[in-house]
């Protein structure tokens, strides 16, 4: 599990700093139920792994999303290799794979790299409750 965060420049004039989210919560199955099915907000999980390209280039938008929507969603990644008892529990069969929950189901699931207003539609509709 890590979560790393850094001190970014917001207003470099003036020195004033904020904190930003450079890395998110990675998951086990021994915390995935605490994290995403008893989360209070809607949970966002990118299934991923490490040699594939595409979710290379999804991580910084899933990154950018996580910040963005901070306080109103939560977000984390399941490296699948890692994981691979999450992953057939819900059924991924292609990555990246980036799942909503809500109230401990699964709400909405997009397979491949889209853009991030692809992401950022689907969360809207769960934060909505549509």
């Amino acid at each position: 599990m890590k979560h790393k965060l850094i001190f970014a420049e917001c207003c470099p004039n003036h020195g004033e700093k904020i904190l930003a989210n450079t890395e998110l919560l990675h998951l086990s199955r021994a915390d995935f139920e605490r994290e995403v099915l008893n989360s209070e907000v809607p949970a966002v999980v990118d299934f991923y792994a490490d040699w594939c390209g595409p979710c290379r280039v999804v991580s910084p938008v899933i990154e950018s999303l996580s910040r963005e929507y901070a306080g109103r969603a939560k977000f984390v990644k399941v490296d699948i290799d890692e994981n691979q008892e999450l992953a057939a529990r819900y059924e991924v069969m292609s990555i990246p794979t980036v799942m909503i929950f809500k109230g401990g189901n699964v709400v909405d699931t997009v397979v491949g790299a889209v853009p991030a207003q692809v992401y950022r539609r689907r969360i809207d509709v769960a934060l909505d409750g549509r």
